[in-house]
């Protein structure tokens, strides 16, 4: 099921994701498409849970893996002007907040994120744009920050907040990148906020100082420059509704493989 997932997402979900995202509104805002793209997605991830299970990992390989050049797509340097006054002092005045639906709000350094109970893993990023790389993360356990925080009743889904800033065009205007997770891929084994890449500090261009790994999911669900999670029990408030910048704009919102 995973690589005729990928295949899929790879050739015929790609080209229609492309064809949305150039401009063509009328497939965009078509009910019939909105409504076949929901109900594969709502398959896959029921299907997936199923066959797989909820703790099931995805592919880890070993550091011989590596991929020699691993792509930095997307944003490479934010231009908000806070973030490049934290990047300038080393990220040592950066915190992480965690708010929303927890019993304890946390606004965590760099080195109390780093203390957390934390894991390392070489696994495949898969884009959406046809490419692949391997690469070795270690980072924070969303589980263990969550068990920090404390969720209340009704907590459904984490949303990450970042610090870089897309303008996808006039009509929408500027917007902060966020994504999000339900609880069940927030709290599962592989997903963490890596701060390592290949074992050294994370880099401005990969999501310093933290980026999310979500290894069971596709690329764009891995959010770089992480600066808030909001714990909440609901996504239709936040963005456009559809729980994630790019879902947004067309994508699938579960982009497990």
């Amino acid at each position: 099921m995973t690589a005729s997932r990928r295949s899929w997402l790879g050739a015929a979900g790609a080209s229609l994701l492309g064809a949305i995202l150039a401009g063509c509104d009328r497939i965009a805002e078509s009910p019939k498409v909105v409504g076949v793209i929901s109900s594969a997605e709502g398959l896959s991830r029921r299907a997936q849970r199923l066959v797989g299970g909820r703790t099931a990992l995805a592919p880890e390989f070993s550091r011989a893996s590596i991929s020699r050049d691993f792509r930095a797509n997307g944003t490479i340097n934010p231009a908000d002007a806070d973030y490049q006054a934290l990047a300038a002092g080393g990220f040592k005045d950066w915190r992480l907040v965690v708010d929303g639906l927890v019993d304890h709000p946390q606004s965590l350094s760099l080195d109390q994120v780093r203390a957390l109970p934390a894991r390392t893993q070489v696994t495949r990023h898969d884009c959406v744009e046809g490419w692949s790389g391997v690469a070795e993360w270690t980072g924070a356990r969303m589980a263990g920050l969550l068990a920090l925080a404390g969720l209340k009743p009704g907590a459904k889904y984490v949303v990450l907040h970042c610090a870089d800033t897309f303008d996808p065009g006039a009509r929408e205007g500027q917007r902060k990148y966020y994504e999000s997770l339900d609880l069940v891929d927030a709290l599962h084994p592989q997903t963490i906020l890596a701060y390592q890449m290949n074992g050294q500090t994370l880099a401005i261009p990969h999501g310093a100082p933290l980026r999310l790994r979500a290894e069971r999911h596709l690329g764009y669900k891995q959010a770089k420059y992480v600066m808030r999670i909001e714990v909440t029990d609901r996504l239709d408030t936040i963005g456009g509704g559809k729980g994630g910048f790019w879902p947004d704009r067309g994508y699938e919102w579960y982009a497990g493989i």
